[in-house]
Protein backbone atom coordinates (compact mmCIF):
# COMPACT_ATOMS: atom_id res chain seq x y z
CA UNK A 1 0.00 0.00 0.00
CA UNK A 2 1.32 3.44 -0.94
CA UNK A 3 2.24 5.72 1.95
CA UNK A 4 3.39 9.29 2.34
CA UNK A 5 6.81 9.89 3.81
CA UNK A 6 8.53 6.86 2.25
CA UNK A 7 9.61 5.60 -1.17
CA UNK A 8 6.95 3.86 -3.25
CA UNK A 9 7.00 1.94 -6.53
CA UNK A 10 3.95 3.27 -8.39
CA UNK A 11 2.48 2.74 -11.84
CA UNK A 12 1.88 5.56 -14.31
CA UNK A 13 -1.81 5.67 -15.24
CA UNK A 14 -1.94 8.71 -17.53
CA UNK A 15 0.12 11.53 -18.98
CA UNK A 16 -0.92 15.19 -18.85
CA UNK A 17 0.81 18.37 -20.09
CA UNK A 18 2.10 19.14 -16.57
CA UNK A 19 3.29 15.65 -15.61
CA UNK A 20 1.95 12.13 -15.08
CA UNK A 21 -0.53 10.65 -12.65
CA UNK A 22 0.43 7.63 -10.60
CA UNK A 23 -1.78 4.95 -9.08
CA UNK A 24 -1.31 5.32 -5.31
CA UNK A 25 -4.04 2.86 -4.33
CA UNK A 26 -6.14 4.14 -1.43
CA UNK A 27 -4.46 7.54 -1.73
CA UNK A 28 -5.91 7.92 -5.24
CA UNK A 29 -4.11 9.20 -8.29
CA UNK A 30 -1.08 11.31 -7.40
CA UNK A 31 0.64 13.84 -9.62
CA UNK A 32 4.32 13.56 -10.49
CA UNK A 33 5.17 17.04 -11.91
CA UNK A 34 6.91 17.26 -15.28
CA UNK A 35 10.30 18.28 -13.87
CA UNK A 36 10.52 14.92 -12.08
CA UNK A 37 9.17 12.67 -14.85
CA UNK A 38 11.85 10.29 -16.30
CA UNK A 39 12.38 10.62 -20.06
CA UNK A 40 11.19 7.07 -20.80
CA UNK A 41 8.08 7.33 -18.61
CA UNK A 42 4.71 6.28 -20.15
CA UNK A 43 1.43 4.69 -19.01
CA UNK A 44 2.21 1.34 -17.43
CA UNK A 45 5.73 2.33 -16.37
CA UNK A 46 6.87 1.79 -12.79
CA UNK A 47 8.43 4.80 -11.05
CA UNK A 48 10.06 5.02 -7.63
CA UNK A 49 8.77 8.15 -5.93
CA UNK A 50 8.57 9.81 -2.54
CA UNK A 51 5.07 10.98 -1.53
CA UNK A 52 4.35 14.00 0.64
CA UNK A 53 1.77 16.77 0.96
CA UNK A 54 2.31 20.10 -0.80
CA UNK A 55 1.50 23.58 0.55
CA UNK A 56 -2.19 22.99 -0.20
CA UNK A 57 -2.18 19.62 1.60
CA UNK A 58 -2.50 17.72 -1.67
CA UNK A 59 -0.48 14.51 -1.91
CA UNK A 60 2.24 14.92 -4.52
CA UNK A 61 5.09 12.75 -5.81
CA UNK A 62 8.74 13.47 -6.44
CA UNK A 63 11.72 11.42 -7.59
CA UNK A 64 13.97 13.46 -5.28
CA UNK A 65 14.97 11.55 -2.14
CA UNK A 66 14.79 13.66 1.02
CA UNK A 67 17.58 13.71 3.60
CA UNK A 68 15.40 11.56 5.87
CA UNK A 69 12.08 9.73 5.67
CA UNK A 70 9.26 8.86 8.04
CA UNK A 71 10.56 6.70 10.88
CA UNK A 72 14.12 8.00 10.64
CA UNK A 73 16.24 10.34 12.75
CA UNK A 74 18.26 13.11 11.11
CA UNK A 75 20.34 16.19 11.83
CA UNK A 76 18.76 19.03 9.86
CA UNK A 77 19.09 22.82 9.65
CA UNK A 78 16.31 25.25 10.57
CA UNK A 79 15.89 27.79 7.79
CA UNK A 80 12.90 29.73 9.12
CA UNK A 81 10.71 30.16 12.19
CA UNK A 82 7.10 31.33 11.91
CA UNK A 83 3.90 31.34 13.95
CA UNK A 84 3.40 27.69 12.91
CA UNK A 85 6.77 26.43 14.15
CA UNK A 86 10.26 25.90 12.77
CA UNK A 87 10.89 24.88 9.17
CA UNK A 88 13.81 22.60 8.32
CA UNK A 89 15.56 21.92 5.03
CA UNK A 90 15.19 18.22 4.27
CA UNK A 91 16.02 18.43 0.57
CA UNK A 92 12.55 18.91 -0.93
CA UNK A 93 10.72 21.93 -2.37
CA UNK A 94 8.45 22.09 0.67
CA UNK A 95 10.28 22.54 3.97
CA UNK A 96 9.71 20.22 6.94
CA UNK A 97 7.68 21.64 9.84
CA UNK A 98 8.60 21.13 13.49
CA UNK A 99 5.51 22.31 15.43
CA UNK A 100 6.19 24.27 18.60
CA UNK A 101 4.83 21.43 20.75
CA UNK A 102 7.43 19.10 19.19
CA UNK A 103 10.43 21.30 20.06
CA UNK A 104 12.51 20.30 23.08
CA UNK A 105 13.88 23.84 23.25
CA UNK A 106 12.79 26.81 21.12
CA UNK A 107 14.44 26.30 17.74
CA UNK A 108 16.45 29.06 16.08
CA UNK A 109 16.97 29.78 12.40
CA UNK A 110 20.45 28.87 11.20
CA UNK A 111 20.99 26.10 13.75
CA UNK A 112 20.85 22.32 13.28
CA UNK A 113 18.90 19.88 15.44
CA UNK A 114 18.44 16.12 15.66
CA UNK A 115 14.82 15.27 14.92
CA UNK A 116 12.58 12.30 14.17
CA UNK A 117 10.43 12.35 11.04
CA UNK A 118 6.84 11.23 11.58
CA UNK A 119 3.51 11.09 9.75
CA UNK A 120 0.29 12.49 11.17
CA UNK A 121 -2.11 9.54 10.92
CA UNK A 122 -5.16 11.74 10.28
CA UNK A 123 -3.90 14.34 7.80
CA UNK A 124 -1.06 12.38 6.12
CA UNK A 125 1.10 15.46 6.79
CA UNK A 126 4.77 14.80 7.47
CA UNK A 127 6.43 16.66 10.32
CA UNK A 128 9.44 16.40 12.60
CA UNK A 129 9.90 16.23 16.35
CA UNK A 130 12.89 17.01 18.55
CA UNK A 131 11.29 15.07 21.42
CA UNK A 132 13.16 11.90 20.54
CA UNK A 133 12.23 9.76 23.56
CA UNK A 134 8.68 9.16 22.35
CA UNK A 135 9.94 7.59 19.11
CA UNK A 136 12.55 5.22 20.57
CA UNK A 137 11.88 1.59 21.41
CA UNK A 138 11.15 1.01 25.10
CA UNK A 139 11.83 -2.74 24.93
CA UNK A 140 15.13 -4.17 26.15
CA UNK A 141 17.35 -4.46 23.05
CA UNK A 142 18.75 -7.85 22.10
CA UNK A 143 22.37 -7.01 21.41
CA UNK A 144 25.46 -9.02 22.27
CA UNK A 145 28.77 -7.57 23.35
CA UNK A 146 30.79 -6.57 20.31
CA UNK A 147 27.81 -6.29 17.92
CA UNK A 148 28.36 -3.68 15.22
CA UNK A 149 25.68 -0.96 15.11
CA UNK A 150 25.07 2.38 13.42
CA UNK A 151 24.68 5.46 15.61
CA UNK A 152 23.63 9.08 15.22
CA UNK A 153 25.22 11.37 17.81
CA UNK A 154 22.24 13.22 19.28
CA UNK A 155 23.25 15.03 22.46
CA UNK A 156 26.29 16.07 24.52
CA UNK A 157 26.03 15.29 28.24
CA UNK A 158 28.28 15.47 31.30
CA UNK A 159 28.97 11.74 30.93
CA UNK A 160 29.71 11.83 27.23
CA UNK A 161 27.38 11.57 24.23
CA UNK A 162 23.86 10.18 23.82
CA UNK A 163 23.35 8.49 20.48
CA UNK A 164 20.47 6.87 18.61
CA UNK A 165 21.45 3.24 18.02
CA UNK A 166 20.18 1.49 14.88
CA UNK A 167 17.43 4.10 14.55
CA UNK A 168 15.66 2.57 17.54
CA UNK A 169 17.41 2.82 20.95
CA UNK A 170 19.30 5.22 23.16
CA UNK A 171 22.98 4.50 23.68
CA UNK A 172 25.75 6.27 25.57
CA UNK A 173 29.38 6.83 24.57
CA UNK A 174 31.30 7.79 27.72
CA UNK A 175 33.92 10.52 27.71
CA UNK A 176 36.72 8.04 28.51
CA UNK A 177 35.77 6.08 25.35
CA UNK A 178 36.17 9.08 23.03
CA UNK A 179 39.61 9.19 21.41
CA UNK A 180 38.82 11.32 18.37
CA UNK A 181 36.70 14.44 17.81
CA UNK A 182 32.99 13.76 17.45
CA UNK A 183 30.02 16.09 17.39
CA UNK A 184 26.24 16.09 17.45
CA UNK A 185 24.76 15.12 14.09
CA UNK A 186 27.55 12.78 13.02
CA UNK A 187 26.85 9.19 12.03
CA UNK A 188 29.30 6.48 13.06
CA UNK A 189 29.76 2.75 13.15
CA UNK A 190 29.92 1.71 16.80
CA UNK A 191 30.12 -1.44 18.92
CA UNK A 192 28.02 -2.71 21.82
CA UNK A 193 29.88 -2.79 25.14
CA UNK A 194 26.93 -3.90 27.25
CA UNK A 195 23.17 -3.71 27.61
CA UNK A 196 22.30 -2.73 31.17
CA UNK A 197 19.43 -4.21 33.20
CA UNK A 198 17.42 -1.02 32.66
CA UNK A 199 17.78 -1.46 28.88
CA UNK A 200 20.29 1.33 28.40
CA UNK A 201 23.14 0.60 26.04
CA UNK A 202 26.82 1.38 26.54
CA UNK A 203 28.55 1.72 23.19
CA UNK A 204 32.06 2.37 21.94
CA UNK A 205 33.40 3.75 18.71
CA UNK A 206 36.26 1.25 19.02
CA UNK A 207 35.83 -2.36 17.81
CA UNK A 208 36.55 -5.43 19.92
CA UNK A 209 40.10 -5.68 21.27
CA UNK A 210 41.61 -7.98 18.65
CA UNK A 211 39.96 -6.25 15.69
CA UNK A 212 40.95 -2.91 17.15
CA UNK A 213 44.55 -4.01 17.62
CA UNK A 214 44.71 -5.11 13.98
CA UNK A 215 43.31 -1.76 12.82
CA UNK A 216 45.63 0.28 15.03
CA UNK A 217 48.68 -1.79 14.09
CA UNK A 218 47.98 -1.20 10.41
CA UNK A 219 47.42 2.51 11.06
CA UNK A 220 50.81 2.71 12.79
CA UNK A 221 52.54 0.98 9.87
CA UNK A 222 50.79 3.29 7.40
CA UNK A 223 51.84 6.30 9.49
CA UNK A 224 55.47 5.16 9.50
CA UNK A 225 55.51 4.50 5.76
CA UNK A 226 54.13 8.00 5.17
CA UNK A 227 56.86 9.55 7.33
CA UNK A 228 60.01 7.91 5.94
CA UNK A 229 59.71 4.97 8.31
CA UNK A 230 60.11 6.91 11.57
CA UNK A 231 57.92 8.55 14.20
CA UNK A 232 58.70 10.38 17.42
CA UNK A 233 55.78 8.63 19.14
CA UNK A 234 56.48 5.77 21.54
CA UNK A 235 55.16 4.24 24.77
CA UNK A 236 56.21 7.37 26.71
CA UNK A 237 54.36 9.84 24.48
CA UNK A 238 51.60 12.17 25.66
CA UNK A 239 48.19 10.37 25.53
CA UNK A 240 46.63 13.46 23.94
CA UNK A 241 49.10 13.36 21.06
CA UNK A 242 48.53 9.63 20.53
CA UNK A 243 44.77 10.20 20.55
CA UNK A 244 45.08 13.04 18.03
CA UNK A 245 47.22 11.01 15.61
CA UNK A 246 45.60 7.57 15.88
CA UNK A 247 42.26 8.16 17.63
CA UNK A 248 42.93 5.59 20.36
CA UNK A 249 43.99 5.51 23.99
CA UNK A 250 47.62 5.32 25.03
CA UNK A 251 47.06 1.79 26.37
CA UNK A 252 45.80 0.54 23.00
CA UNK A 253 48.73 2.25 21.25
CA UNK A 254 51.28 0.66 23.60
CA UNK A 255 49.82 -2.83 23.05
CA UNK A 256 49.85 -2.29 19.29
CA UNK A 257 53.50 -1.18 19.09
CA UNK A 258 54.41 -4.01 21.46
CA UNK A 259 52.86 -6.50 19.06
CA UNK A 260 54.61 -4.93 16.09
CA UNK A 261 57.92 -5.07 17.96
CA UNK A 262 57.45 -8.76 18.80
CA UNK A 263 56.63 -9.43 15.16
CA UNK A 264 59.93 -7.83 14.16
CA UNK A 265 58.24 -5.06 12.17
CA UNK A 266 59.36 -2.04 14.20
CA UNK A 267 62.09 -0.90 16.57
CA UNK A 268 61.30 1.07 19.73
CA UNK A 269 63.67 3.53 21.37
CA UNK A 270 63.65 6.68 23.48
CA UNK A 271 63.45 8.69 20.25
CA UNK A 272 60.30 6.94 19.00
CA UNK A 273 59.55 4.03 16.69
CA UNK A 274 60.99 2.98 13.37
CA UNK A 275 60.16 0.47 10.65
CA UNK A 276 62.56 -2.44 10.48
CA UNK A 277 64.07 -2.59 7.01
CA UNK A 278 65.46 -5.88 5.77
CA UNK A 279 69.22 -5.87 5.24
CA UNK A 280 69.45 -2.29 6.55
CA UNK A 281 71.70 -1.34 9.38
CA UNK A 282 69.84 0.42 12.20
CA UNK A 283 71.22 3.65 13.69
CA UNK A 284 68.10 4.26 15.78
CA UNK A 285 69.74 3.77 19.20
Amino acid sequence: MAQTGVLNQLTVVKQVPFGVYLDAGELGEVLLPSKFVPSDCEPGSQVEVFLYTDSEDMIIATTVKPKAMVGEFAYLPVIDVSRHGAFMDWGLDKDLLVPFNQQRVPMESGRNYVVHIYRDQHSERIAASAKLDRFLDKKTPRFARGDKVSVLIAQRTDLGYKAVVNNAFWGVIYNNEVFKPIRVGQKHTAYIKQVREDGRIDISLQPGQQAQMDDVSQAILNHLEAHDGVSSLNDKSDPAVISKVFGVSKGVFKRAIGGLFKAGLIEISKQGIRLVQDNAESDFD
